[in-house]
């Protein structure tokens, strides 16, 4: 340190808080990746035993290389660009796609020390960098200058819009009990109440008591990274998606954008109701690996359903958000605002 002071002189301690910085971010980004691509052969694995299949089992010992093997493949196909399409906005497109999903990892707690910026609006920040890649389908689906491809970004932008309202609303009551916006806060407070108290700590997360919001949040999250039944984009048979110019590299990052949103989705369903990093009773300790289980857990209940429910018409979907889920937010916002009045209030 010393050595540095007197080379660079007062801008040494700035240097060194960047490129410790960036070593931080690479730390989590590389990882993220790497959990991306395998991602992808978690779910041809899990899906496949629940269809009675084999799955990739090729590719290296038991097919754990098929992940760099389908990444090989995109990087050697060719990239069409249609020759009306604005063609910086089209290669630019799943960029503002697949950044949102890596930006609000800056904010998200692994421990209750272990994050790259413990801001006190983490929530806020998060809700509000992944609302950007809207704009990303939007412009996929209007650079090509091709009207099927732009009727189908219209269509996933309105259905991410509509879910996004009833996510909000169900994120509204998690914040009316933690009394913050703060991800390490929210994770502390399920740790407290009475069933914390008696050792059962699984019982004071946020899922029990907040159940239907619980409930609500994750069909919102299946709705927000277009995943099946809501997978509206990916049927081709039946309805034209806003990636449907795209090919090669430029069709791939779509699909990191959207594995990305997903394992964000069961990160955030894990810290805002189901305990974080918390252990489920109170004689184990709390540890990165809980928060590690829970997110795998959720992701396979996403593998489970695409391997289970039928893609849903999208007029089904658009009243299930406006019909359904958002009055059932609204009620159980008034309900909780009275529990939370009454002597019963359990997060006191």
């Amino acid at each position: 340190m010393q050595l540095g002071q007197d080379t660079f002189g007062g801008i040494w301690p700035g240097m060194v808080t960047l490129v410790w910085t960036v070593i931080k971010i690479m730390l989590i980004v590389a990882p993220l990746l790497l959990c991306v691509a395998y991602t992808t052969y978690a779910e041809r694995k899990i899906i496949g035993a629940i269809q009675v299949r084999v799955g990739p089992n090729r590719v290296g010992p038991w097919g754990l290389i098929q992940p760099l093997a389908d990444g090989l493949k995109v990087l050697l196909k060719e990239v069409v660009v249609p020759a009306n399409a604005d063609k910086a906005v089209f290669l630019l497109a799943p960029l503002f796609a697949f950044a949102p999903a890596l930006v609000a990892w800056a904010v998200i707690p692994f421990n209750e020390f272990l994050v790259l910026a413990n801001v006190n609006a983490s929530l806020l920040f998060i809700m509000a960098v992944t609302s950007v890649s809207v704009y990303g389908i939007i412009l996929a689906g209007w650079s090509p200058n091709s009207k099927y491809a732009f009727l189908g970004s219209m269509r996933a932008a309105a259905q991410m819009i509509s879910y996004e309202v009833a996510m909000g609303l169900s994120l509204v009551v998690v914040l009316m009990v933690s009394n913050s916006l703060n991800l390490v806060e929210i994770v502390k407070v399920q740790s407290q109440g009475r069933f914390a108290d008696m050792g059962l700590t699984f019982l004071s997360w946020n899922w029990l008591p907040l159940l239907p919001m619980f409930v609500v949040y994750i069909i919102s999250i299946f709705a927000e990274c277009n995943r099946a039944p809501f997978d509206l984009a990916e049927g081709e048979s039946e309805i034209v998606g806003y990636h449907v110019e795209y090919s090669g590299m430029s069709f791939a990052v779509f699909q990191l954008a959207e594995y990305s949103a997903m394992l964000m989705g069961c990160t955030l369903i894990s810290l805002l109701f189901l305990g974080g990093w918390s252990s489920p009773v109170g004689f184990l300790p709390d540890s990165i690996l809980w928060l590690f289980i829970k997110i795998f857990a959720v992701l396979t209940l996403f593998f489970w359903v695409r391997a289970t429910f039928p893609r849903y018409r999208y007029d089904q979907v658009m009243r299930l958000g406006w019909k359904v889920l958002i009055p059932v937010c609204m009620i159980w916002l008034a309900v909780v605002a009275c529990w939370m009045l009454s002597p019963w209030n359990i997060w006191k």
